[in-house]
């Protein structure tokens, strides 16, 4: 991996905005306070794109920035330099999310904290120590909402130390969230929360933790009569009835319950049971709940639940707005239609790797689940499309994901071409083909983000109808993942390069018939009214050469790319000329691992890191 900060990421771009004429010269003749008050409107990145335009839009910036109340910069790898400078223009933001995959020091953090801070966000802290903590003890004494990413890999009393510290400090801290990756064992210790445990906590998630001595924990503090949590938020070994039991009655004011396990072997009598999950009906308040298994640590599911379980939890649920579930082996139609059926105020639903659901449960879907925004069907191998059949009564429908149903083919495109309100699409490892993109492309869909990773029979030819049909799909998207299709070639990338006009993010992992020509054709990719490529994925394009690092040393090339994966690739031997780009272009990550867009998995490993 290379790369630090984007510290010159914003002239570049906005030089590129300019030149294309974004904003009409007569527009430099606005008062500046005006000018200001579109600029508020935008998101950070277009502001700093809009400073470069000239004098009059710079000044505006400047005057904005400072009353920024909120600094979201997890789409940016800023080095130590460049995010202190940052900071400083936004002094009194009250909100700040960084992402500290380039940060290689803990004093990059102690810099720029601050009593104004309430919400702080720092993710992927890969090189940071649980130091971080004390200085957040020290520095933020107004803190209300924390969450962190922790690489995992110091010693667990050092942080049970510290954050025993830090929660003697923190009395107004209203949500606390804390990650810890990259570890196999259970690093997060639980105890100091026992003893120093905020008044105002209302939500907590922990990752990395044991149930057994969750529950243990939660059984000796539930009696405190301030303790009111109402969301939390668990990511631990076994999901047992115990457990559920436990949170449900020591927390009756839950509104969120959130539960994933990973366990390393298959659990026999300690596993969650029907009995267990009928207890959540208890939960009076309760609109959000996830109970997922997870295969990650072992090939396992919840077997001693069935239809009975989800018909008890159906009957006490109906005002679940959100609901997930995953690895229900033994439930079958019935038991998800009473779910679908009982919830009328639902606006997620979403189910993973259940191996007996099929399209009876989405069987006359009209007149249920009219508010569904978010739906998602993963890794369930028996749909077919005629599970989506009804998906024109979902009027408020905006995400679809069915990644991982391989039966799902061209007639479900057919229906979903007539839903005008989705944004996201991800049909990954469908049975598709060219002719069911030509029913998406003549399609009125404003899609921003589609996935068809994994559809093998799709070809170059798809591509093209996908975007050379008078739909909207050109104008709108801007993230396209093509990764894993074996039919795509150059000639796809070339009309990609030249119909996606807002496309800002491009995976191409595992297409090993792209070559240097189609790196090429991005970099030659006509500006799209400012429209950049900000994340280029080419993991295991095994045809590029020593050519395409030749392009992007190249000045004028991908001047607003962000992240690059070249894992896997000839590439990753040319370390040294990527040294190079990176002095170029601070702003810049390569990726020289196997992780997806942005590093968002994976990041816990990297310690190699190529300074500019």
């Amino acid at each position: 991996m290379a790369g630090t900060s984007e510290g010159h990421h914003t002239g570049e771009e906005g030089g590129a905005g300019s030149s294309d004429g974004v904003f009409e010269p007569s527009m430099d003749k606005c008062p500046v306070h005006i000018i200001s008050h579109i600029l508020e409107k935008l998101d950070l990145g277009s502001v700093c794109t809009a400073a470069c335009v000239s004098p009059t839009f710079s000044s505006a910036a400047a005057q904005l920035l400072p009353s920024l109340s909120s600094l979201d910069l997890s789409g940016y790898y800023l080095d130590e330099e460049t995010l202190k400078q940052v900071v400083r223009r936004v002094q009194g933001a009250k909100s700040l999310t960084i992402d500290c995959l380039q940060l290689k020091n803990d004093t990059s953090i102690f810099n720029i904290l601050g009593e104004h801070i309430e919400d702080l966000s720092l993710l992927k802290c890969s090189s940071l120590s649980y130091h971080i903590l004390s200085a957040i003890r020290e520095r933020c004494p107004n803190l209300r909402s924390l969450l962190i990413e922790f690489a995992g890999c110091e010693d667990p009393q050092l942080f049970k130390n510290k954050l025993t510290e830090m929660l003697q400090k923190l009395t107004l801290l209203e949500v606390l969230s804390i990650k810890i990756r990259g570890t196999y064992f259970d690093v997060f210790d639980i105890r100091p929360l026992e003893l120093f445990l905020p008044k105002s906590l209302k939500k907590l998630k922990l990752q990395q933790t044991e149930g057994r001595k969750f529950v243990h924990w939660l059984e000796k503090i539930r009696d405190i009569p301030w303790f009111n949590l109402q969301s939390l938020s668990l990511v631990l070994d076994v999901i047992s009835d115990n457990l559920l039991m436990t949170v449900v009655y020591s927390l009756p004011l839950l509104v969120e319950l959130d539960l994933e396990d990973r366990p390393f072997m298959d659990p026999t009598i300690l596993d969650l049971t029907n009995i267990g999950l009928q207890c959540v009906q208890s939960c009076k308040h309760l609109i959000t709940l996830t109970i997922v298994r997870s295969s990650m640590n072992c090939p396992t599911a919840f077997t001693r639940v069935d239809n009975m379980g989800m018909l008890l939890l159906s009957e006490g649920c109906g005002r679940l707005e959100s609901v997930k579930l995953g690895g229900f082996a033994n439930v079958t139609d019935a038991g998800f239609s009473s779910i679908l059926y009982s919830c009328r105020k639902l606006k997620k639903f979403e189910v993973l790797t259940s191996p007996l659901l099929s399209d009876l449960t989405f069987h006359n879907m009209r007149g249920v689940a009219r508010s569904l925004i978010e739906f998602r069907l993963i890794s369930c191998r028996l749909l077919t499309s005629e599970a989506l059949e009804d998906l024109s009564s979902l009027s408020k429908l905006e995400v679809l994901d069915t990644s991982g149903c391989r039966s799902i083919a061209d007639p479900c495109l057919f229906f979903i071409s007539s839903v005008t309100t989705l944004t996201k699409l991800n049909l990954a490892e469908a049975d598709i083909t060219d002719k069911g993109l030509a029913l998406l492309g003549m399609g009125n869909l404003g899609i921003t983000q589609l996935c068809i990773r994994g559809c093998k029979r799709v070809t170059d030819k798809g591509i093209e109808f996908l975007f050379c049909a008078e739909g909207k799909i050109g104008k709108t998207l801007s993230l396209l993942d093509v990764s894993h299709m074996p039919g795509i070639t150059d000639a796809a990338i070339f009309t990609i390069a030249s119909a996606a006009k807002a496309l800002t993010d491009l995976c191409l992992r595992c297409c090993y018939h792209v070559t240097d020509s189609a790196v090429k054709m991005l970099v030659d990719r006509p500006n799209h009214r400012g429209s950049l490529l900000q994340k280029l994925d080419l993991f295991k394009c095994r045809s590029l050469s020593g050519y395409s690092i030749m392009l992007l040393m190249h000045k004028s090339s991908f001047r607003g790319l962000r992240w690059l994966g070249v894992g896997g690739t000839l590439l990753v031997n040319k370390r040294n000329n990527f040294s190079t780009i990176c002095n170029v272009r601070p702003w810049l990550v390569v990726c020289f691992d196997g992780c997806q867009f942005g590093c968002h998995d994976g990041w816990e490993f990297h310690r190699t890191i190529m300074h500019h």
